[in-house]
């Protein structure tokens, strides 16, 4: 769907390279620029799944020669991402000032925790401190328990990686339009607040709390995970009537006077604890086959690997192990058809020869 889009990513951690992964798999030609003679980050791969689809060059951007290789790239190119702290790439004279004056029609993606601006914006911090003070974290956990969401899901990826994804084609639809480049400031904090409008909407109509365990998505018995008697765990979040009415009849609790009341945050408590005891005497594939093709919206609590073996993500080809790498597909699906399958991991520096000729030769594309 990107075919003819060039976007430039300078080498960070985290929700960076994947947004830039992401413009990949949609069809972008991404050429990310590592540190020459650099080293992945610690725990990270030689050949890393975020960097499926790209090319990359090596250059060093202390050094005149190779940034002058960064704004012939940037002359040729859409858009550019980076993940520095506030001002680092003005530094290297690569700020948005420098590289639009190379291309004004540059889409400048920058990706942050915090933001260009406000007091924080220089202040080091990780995913769960930016999800913390967005209050997007707010609700993920049960009361009574510390808030925790899944690592990196709701910030890095979700508040961060998506949103300058959805920035950086907004500026790059915009540039084609003839209105010249932009600046992206993807901020978490911002993305990770944003996403949290639909809970809000909910407190319009008094289906949200402030305080944890009374609203209607984070306290009630019919929406949380229940562990199982062989230590899996089941999803439930039956929220509308009719859909709890079948879990009820499933569970064998239609004519049971604690369930009646749904919506009644006082009678939670004792619901959910009722529901563990129940969940707790059979194993989890017992629950799979008693909710299996059913209305009750439960279904099983999987890990990554097991979730590629559930027939329903087996057929639709979600996990796949390529090169023996394992790794979710790229998504969306568009109705052309067109398969979409991981590309190939390059190693750093894998395209430099290649890149390099190609300016030399003076072709646009």
């Amino acid at each position: 769907m990107l075919e003819g889009l060039r976007i430039i990513e300078i080498e960070a951690l985290g929700p960076a390279p994947f947004a830039a992964m992401m413009l990949a798999d949609l069809g972008a030609d991404v050429i990310v620029v590592h540190r020459k003679h650099g080293r992945p980050a610690p725990g990270m791969p030689e050949r890393s799944v975020i960097d499926r689809g790209k090319r990359s060059i090596e250059l060093d951007l202390k050094a005149p020669d190779d940034v002058a290789v960064l704004k012939q790239l940037v002359g040729r190119s859409g858009a550019l991402i980076e993940g520095f702290r506030p001002g680092v790439m003005e530094r290297l004279g690569l700020g948005p000032d420098a590289l639009m004056a190379v291309n004004p029609d540059l889409v400048y993606g920058r990706m942050t925790g915090w933001g260009q601006t406000g007091p924080r914006a220089q202040t080091a911090s990780h995913d769960l401190n930016y999800v913390s003070l967005s209050g997007a974290a707010w609700y993920g956990g049960n009361a009574g328990e510390p808030p925790f969401t899944p690592p990196t899901l709701v910030g890095d990826i979700g508040g961060g990686a998506l949103y300058l994804v959805a920035g950086i084609l907004s500026g790059v639809l915009a540039a084609r339009a003839g209105r010249g480049g932009t600046v992206v400031d993807a901020a978490i904090v911002d993305g990770s607040a944003h996403m949290m409008n639909l809970l809000m909407a909910l407190g319009q109509t008094g289906g949200l709390a402030i305080a944890r365990g009374r609203s209607l998505l984070d306290g009630p018995h019919w929406s949380r995970c229940y562990a199982c008697a062989d230590g899996g765990f089941m999803s439930v979040q039956c929220l509308e009537p009719k859909f709890y009415a079948a879990f009820l009849d499933l569970m064998g609790l239609s004519d049971d006077p604690d369930f009646t009341q749904q919506f009644d945050a006082d009678a939670w408590p004792k619901q959910t604890a009722l529901l563990a005891g129940l969940f707790a005497k059979q194993p989890r594939a017992h629950w799979e086959k008693l909710f299996e093709g059913s209305d009750a919206c439960v279904a099983p609590a999987l890990d990554p690997r097991s979730s590629a073996a559930d027939p329903h993500m087996a057929a639709r080809g979600v996990w796949r192990e390529i090169d023996g790498v394992f790794q979710a597909a790229p998504a969306p699906r568009f109705s052309t058809g067109e398969e979409r399958a991981p590309r190939p991991l390059p190693a750093r520096g894998d395209h430099t020869a290649e890149i390099l000729s190609w300016l030399e030769s003076g072709h646009q594309t």
